[in-house]
């Protein structure tokens, strides 16, 4: 048997071990029905649920277009399973007690993440993807309304979803596992604040402003402005863009401080215990 040889720092290295933590959360997610059953179930329930909500309206003649909240329904999906799935498999190398082995192993911290970044891309474009199918078969609702917004949306949606994934990691790491609650509930904090299924105008106007310092709170007004027939506000996804550059800048950096912390204070080898 031939053994190949990599130097460490090179780009074909690093490549091989981010895609080892790819390949191990593959594996167990394709031997676990259950994980298997969670990426589709409430994604799934939420669609239908809104759904139900918009044809009922329509039937009542509410001024309510059906795409505005079935686009906000997929949209939050992206955003909430970003956060979510980068942040729970943080969590799972917890809870079997792995996260010290990942950590002795020549996996770099940034490899770590680059791999739980990856393997999380996947699962939330195959369940925006089912999702998608679903409210084009169930509703006649097709993600082509988006137009070429599509793309950034989605984009400026998972940056920020990865930021708020990086804060709750750090919260565990910094104050342990009794954080954990912070790793997978910090997204439902945005969602009021967002405007996901109304504009921000309706809010109060000290909470406008708090709400405009948030990149989804562009896209979701965006989303809206293109649905009804307007052209694809490109200020405010530049705006949400910078936003999404100093959110994850500011987060990268936490999770760097709190993981020296976890270290120093010998906190990684009592995870699990």
């Amino acid at each position: 048997m031939t053994t190949i040889s990599l130097p460490p720092l090179s780009w074909a290295a690093r490549r091989t071990r981010i895609m080892g933590v790819v390949r191990r959360d593959f594996a167990a997610l394709r031997r676990s029905p259950i994980r298997m059953f969670e990426i589709l179930f409430w994604p799934t329930v939420e669609l239908m649920l809104w759904g139900f909500v918009t044809a009922f309206l329509q039937t009542q003649r509410v001024p309510f277009v059906v795409a505005f909240l079935l686009g906000g329904v997929l949209l939050w999906q992206v955003l909430q399973k970003a956060s979510n799935e980068i942040s729970i498999a943080f969590l799972e190398d917890i809870w079997s007690r792995n996260l010290l082995n990942v950590q002795v192993s020549p996996l770099s911290s940034v490899e770590y993440l680059v791999g739980l970044v990856v393997f999380s891309l996947g699962k939330v474009v195959f369940a925006v993807t089912v999702m998608s199918g679903l409210a084009f078969v169930l509703y006649g609702f097709g993600v082509g309304g988006f137009g070429v917004g599509l793309a950034p949306f989605m984009g400026l949606l998972l940056v920020l979803g990865w930021s708020l994934g990086l804060v709750g990691i750090a919260a565990v790491l910094r104050f342990g596992e009794n954080a954990q609650v912070i790793a997978w509930s910090l997204v439902f904090v945005v969602q009021p604040l967002a405007g996901i299924f109304y504009p921000i105008s309706v809010l109060p106007a000290p909470v406008q402003a708090l709400s405009w310092f948030l990149p989804a709170s562009h896209v979701f007004e965006g989303m809206r402005t293109v649905m009804s027939g307007g052209p694809l506000p490109w200020d405010r996804l530049l705006w949400a863009a910078g936003l999404d550059v100093v959110y994850l800048g500011l987060t990268l950096g936490l999770f760097a401080w709190a993981l020296r912390y976890a270290r120093a204070h010998g906190k990684l080898s009592r995870f699990g215990d």
